[in-house]
């Protein structure tokens, strides 16, 4: 395989990965091969490879004579990827010395939430500052380098924060326990602190079971029914 036909096939998964992240393709929807290379401009090959990467990542599901669907959400593996989330940034904040915090990446985290409280913020920005934010909070830590190894983890994690963050009030309430952490690590309470980020990283449970409760189609079903096909194309 050339250079660019590597190329191109990275350019077409990273974009149709982002777009299931992004909900822009929504759990459940039907991809049609056909469709989807002609919303991106690129024959069926890389369209076929890319789907089989996200299928390897779970995010696609191929279900013989019927199609190629996106995941529906599932909990378990939400769970799993938030029991990682949860172990590296409660481990990170052991390591936090409030005496000597950096104060660039103190100032940062202070603009960083300014920002998520600025009107009219909406889902993909306020998302975009709070994956900052939990960076700059392994950075207070000296563990920076450990956000990749986070960000790996949670693919699954992110659809369902999203669907959360789509929920009435939901994106000052997260404002409110970010600056909550960040005042408590600020305070020296390492402890406080470390209560508040479980919290707040494990609500995310909770706004799974409301959207569950508002749109069960979104969610993996227990007796894993095979989904009705509805094509769903895909915008550059």
């Amino acid at each position: 395989m050339g250079q660019g036909s590597r190329s191109n096939r990275r350019v077409v998964y990273e974009t149709l990965r982002r777009k299931v992240l992004t909900l822009e393709l929504p759990p459940g929807a039907a991809l049609s091969e056909n469709d989807l290379a002609a919303a991106l401009g690129v024959s069926r090959t890389p369209v076929r490879e890319s789907l089989i990467l996200l299928g390897e990542e779970g995010l696609v599901r191929v279900f013989p004579k019927v199609g190629s669907f996106v995941s529906r959400v599932d909990a378990d593996r939400v769970a799993d990827a938030q029991f990682v989330r949860e172990a590296v940034e409660l481990a990170a904040l052991d390591d936090v010395d409030p005496a000597a915090l950096d104060p660039e990446v103190l100032a940062a985290l202070r603009e960083n939430l300014a920002q998520q409280r600025a009107p009219g913020v909406d889902v993909e920005r306020f998302f975009a500052l709070d994956e900052e934010f939990h960076h700059g909070l392994l950075r207070l830590s000296g563990h920076g380098s450990a956000w990749s190894t986070v960000v790996a983890a949670k693919a699954h994690l992110d659809r369902a924060r999203r669907l959360g963050m789509q929920q009435p009030a939901g994106l000052d309430r997260l404002a409110d326990e970010h600056e909550s952490v960040l005042d408590a690590v600020v305070a020296g309470d390492v402890a406080v602190a470390r209560d508040r980020l479980r919290s707040h990283l494990r609500a995310v449970f909770d706004a799974i079971e409301r959207t569950r409760r508002r749109s069960p189609e979104l969610f993996a079903a227990e007796d894993g029914t095979t989904p009705a096909r509805r094509a769903v194309g895909a915008r550059r």
